[in-house]
């Protein structure tokens, strides 16, 4: 009986890493160097899977804290110090997260947090917010997609998901 149970044992344990590491959302990366110093974004891609950007934003409230991807929570990353307009981003690692604003306007917030699963946001943690574009995106995307670009000697973040783009620039 026993030379069975180890065998079988193994096998559950190898079919439940297998379904989680399925059950989760890949990860996405985005970099880009800036002055000599190097800004990344680490986040969850969940996919849209039939549903409308609406079905699942629609109905958050103002006010209300989206992670920026799923399961781990955004981390942002920077060698400097920012200026996302005259709001100062210190070097260092943070959590982001998209505050959903009353009139469907959203701003990107810092947070001091980061590493924990993606819906503990501690309000109490944040750093910063500034105020993010919001545009329809002229080709949809299915899964959340972050992205960091160089535009005349400053940098660009953009969210895209469904037909939404976010995005914000910083020196």
């Amino acid at each position: 009986m026993k030379r069975f149970f180890h065998p079988i044992c193994g096998v559950v344990v190898f079919a439940a890493l297998v379904g989680l590491t399925l059950a989760a959302n890949s990860r996405g990366t985005a970099e880009l160097t800036l002055n000599g110093k190097k800004i990344s974004v680490e986040y969850g891609r969940p996919s849209l899977g039939g549903r409308t950007i609406n079905d699942l934003l629609g109905q958050l409230p103002a006010g209300g804290f989206w992670r920026l991807g799923a399961d781990k929570s955004t981390t942002f990353s920077t060698a400097a110090d920012l200026m996302f307009g005259d709001v100062k981003v210190p070097k260092g690692e943070y959590s982001l997260w998209a505050q959903k604003q009353a009139d469907g306007s959203w701003k990107l917030v810092f947070n001091k947090q980061h590493g924990q699963w993606g819906t503990d946001h501690d309000p109490a943690q944040d750093l910063a917010s500034v105020p993010l574009k919001t545009e329809k995106a002229s080709k949809a995307a299915e899964q959340v997609t972050i992205a960091l670009k160089e535009e005349h000697g400053s940098g660009e973040i953009s969210v895209l998901w469904g037909d939404m783009e976010l995005s914000g620039t910083f020196k």
